[in-house]
């Protein structure tokens, strides 16, 4: 029976994952990876073999995460997200399917990502919230961490945002959109890349909250890029705020 390359838009609730990939025996830990493998067996008769454009990390959300799957089950493309998701936990929904080329790739193909990591800064913390937003009780200057996000535009060495354990060849990334928004309380800082290195986006974060505390300015951002050094730069922001919008790719 043939089988067809299937790339699947996913959604996920991080909040009770050990982030996207499986992880080797003995580890008896959740993961997206896993359950999407085990739920679509179950669904298929086969190991769809699952692969994701980002490997998330334990505790980080997505809306627009991309897996290819190989299938040889005949359910019609159309049916796919139905299909998926009456086997699928209440914390992962395939919100689209579309058939690939064989040699389509999620991770090389990809030509950029969007990241959001929303902060909600109000005195009294939010129960609905928590999960989805990191909790900042302190005033913030919202248009000074815009302007420092801007220096992030461009290609640059991103050493200083990089977590220790980075498995990256090169440290160069291209950042083509930046910016820290508002809507009332909920603050949303927003970037698009060609890639991410290891919490780049969380300590990136983290040094945005320095700026909007007033403790940096915003050039401080172009001096902590030309540092290459991880010690320039802020704290790592917890994950659970970061959530993984979009991936592109060349039409």
């Amino acid at each position: 029976m043939p089988t067809r390359h299937l790339k699947l838009t996913v959604a996920y609730d991080g909040s009770a994952f050990h982030g996207w990939q499986e992880q080797p025996a003995p580890l008896q830990v959740r993961t997206v990876q896993g359950v999407m493998r085990e739920r679509l067996q179950k669904l298929t008769g086969e190991d769809v073999s699952p692969l994701a454009a980002s490997r998330t990390d334990a505790g980080v959300h997505a809306r627009g995460q991309v897996v290819r799957i190989v299938t040889a089950a005949t359910i019609p493309l159309d049916r796919w997200p139905q299909a998926a998701n009456s086997v699928l936990p209440p914390d992962v929904a395939v919100r689209e399917a579309v058939e690939v080329p064989p040699a389509f790739h999620p991770i090389l193909d990809a030509t950029w990502k969007t990241y959001a990591y929303t902060l909600l800064n109000s005195p009294v913390r939010s129960p609905r919230w928590r999960q989805y937003s990191l909790h900042v009780p302190y005033a913030l200057e919202v248009g000074a961490m815009d302007q420092a996000a801007a220096f992030l535009l461009g290609t640059h060495d991103f050493s200083s945002f990089c977590a220790a354990g980075s498995g990256a060849r090169t440290r160069t990334r291209t950042v083509y959109a930046a910016r820290v928004t508002a809507a009332g309380p909920v603050l949303r800082f927003t970037i698009t890349a060609d890639g991410f290195l290891y919490h780049m986006v969380r300590i990136i974060v983290g040094t945005l909250l320095l700026v909007g505390q007033g403790k940096l300015r915003p050039p401080a951002m172009a001096e902590i890029l030309a540092a290459k050094d991880r010690n320039a730069a802020g704290p790592t922001a917890p994950p659970h705020g970061l959530c993984l919008e979009q991936v592109g790719y060349a039409k």
